[in-house]
């Protein structure tokens, strides 16, 4: 089982809101997931990203790869910080 750290969608039409979790890598956008990481609003100015560090270093040591736009994601929480 592949496990990847990638976005699901929330929100409403025009107006997205995502979760960042942590899922097997055949599992819907939408559907299960194991573990949530963290949140991202881009609609916010500067758009934000909150997550949670310690289960990130966690779900990465134990081999989840993150999508590109996670890891984009990830180094501009990083520099935020």
């Amino acid at each position: 089982m592949a496990v990847r750290i990638r976005l699901t969608r929330f929100g409403r039409k025009k107006k997205p809101f995502y979760r960042i979790i942590v899922a097997d890598s055949e599992a819907k956008r939408d559907g299960k997931f194991l573990d949530i990481v963290g949140t991202y609003d881009p609609l916010m100015d500067p758009a934000a990203i909150k997550i949670d560090n310690e289960k990130l270093q966690g779900w990465l040591g134990k081999g989840a790869l993150p999508t590109a736009t996670v890891k984009s994601l990830i180094k501009k929480a990083a520099v935020a910080e």
